[in-house]
């Protein structure tokens, strides 16, 4: 849920209030309006807009980015309901920040981010910012916020820690929390001079391409073709598109999953089976999904398998979903249940994407 502190930026002066804060005219003007009624899966936005790579730093295991852009509206994401957050005219930029590995590149997500916006060193805003997916940037941590002008401010980006599971060289990574501080010259004339458009084909169906942010890394979902294991099928709910791997032998000693961190697995399972959750289109990581697979009873009368799917970071898998699970043989069946969608607030274009989730099947070959 959505928690912001604006506090004063300047003796006998609030943010809200601030004189020369409107900077964006109604919603006639920018971003365009919404559209009336809006396809149900994933369709190209109203508008495009670039972005403003602001820096990198490294602070701890992580790297961080920080850009910005005009304020945008979207949905944030509770169970299977969403809310709209629409633009204020007080907002001055939508602020994005990512973290990822510098080694790997690998994006993310769950380490609790929380930004800090100071001005002279009076602090200016302070919030815990929204997870959220876009077309342009894939999975980011981001929101609307409004500045008292124009001028240079500090900000500050904290993480608490990935809360997730880890596996290969990630085991024992991004466990404790790194802050960093960004300076931002931010001026409305150099924001305004950032390109944007009306897209004449909204809501057609396709996605924007990922925009260009040298130097920070768009949360792609890794090729299937360079991974290891088996890969069982791929199969597409709600718009979603989702990978099966089975993973034996040394590709599961590499994960380095010990008893304690395997759960209800913790006395079964000689294989790994990894799913891989990614948009179409532009194949972006789908994260905050609640997933379980079950094999059913073999033709050998053997029982039926069911097991949570884990959300898991991997330096080569990235983020996806997974289990420890004894090894599947051709002619097993198995079927992914999503429990829940991905929790994660949307940008337009997907805001209507990835809830009605049905299970898949798959039957190992």
């Amino acid at each position: 849920m959505r928690r912001r502190t604006f506090l004063t930026a300047m003796a006998g002066t609030t943010t809200v209030g601030a004189a020369g804060c409107a900077v964006l005219g109604d919603d006639d003007s920018w971003p365009p309006p919404v559209l009336d009624d809006p396809p149900s899966g994933v369709y190209r936005p109203t508008s495009s807009g670039g972005v403003r790579v602001v820096g990198t730093r490294d602070a701890g295991d992580y790297r961080f980015g920080l850009l910005y852009s005009y304020p945008s509206r979207f949905w944030e994401v509770v169970g299977r309901e969403r809310y709209r957050r629409s633009v204020a005219s007080a907002d001055s930029v939508h602020l994005m920040t990512l973290v990822w590995d510098r080694e790997t590149g690998v994006v993310l997500p769950d380490v609790g981010l929380t930004v800090e916006v100071l001005r002279d060193g009076e602090l200016v805003v302070q919030e815990a910012v929204y997870a959220m997916l876009s077309q342009r940037l894939g999975f980011h941590y981001g929101d609307n916020v409004s500045l008292p002008g124009d001028g240079t401010y500090t900000v500050r980006v904290r993480v608490g820690g990935l809360a997730i599971r880890r596996t290969g060289v990630f085991t024992g990574r991004f466990e404790g929390p790194a802050s960093t501080d960004f300076e931002l010259a931010y001026a409305r004339d150099e924001r305004d001079a950032i390109d944007r458009r009306r897209l004449a084909e909204a809501g057609s169906d396709g996605a924007l391409p990922t925009a260009d942010a040298p130097g920070v890394p768009a949360a792609v979902a890794p090729t299937i073709d360079a991974l290891p294991g088996q890969h069982l099928g791929r199969a597409r709910t709600d718009g979603a598109v989702l990978d099966v791997l089975q993973l034996t032998g040394d590709a599961v000693a590499r994960l380095e999953i010990d008893r304690e961190d395997r759960g209800e697995d913790a006395s079964d399972g000689d294989a790994y089976l990894a799913v891989l959750a990614r948009t179409p289109h532009n194949e972006l990581v789908l994260p905050g999904m609640g997933l379980r697979a079950r094999v059913e009873p073999d033709r050998r009368g053997g029982p039926a398998v069911e097991r949570t799917l884990s959300r898991t970071v991997d330096p080569v898998l990235g983020p996806h979903y997974g289990t420890p699970i004894p090894t599947l043989e051709s002619g097993d069946r198995l079927v992914v249940p999503v429990l829940t969608p991905p929790q994660v607030a949307r940008h337009e274009g997907y805001e209507t994407a990835f809830f009605e989730m049905e299970s898949v099947a798959f039957t190992v070959g």
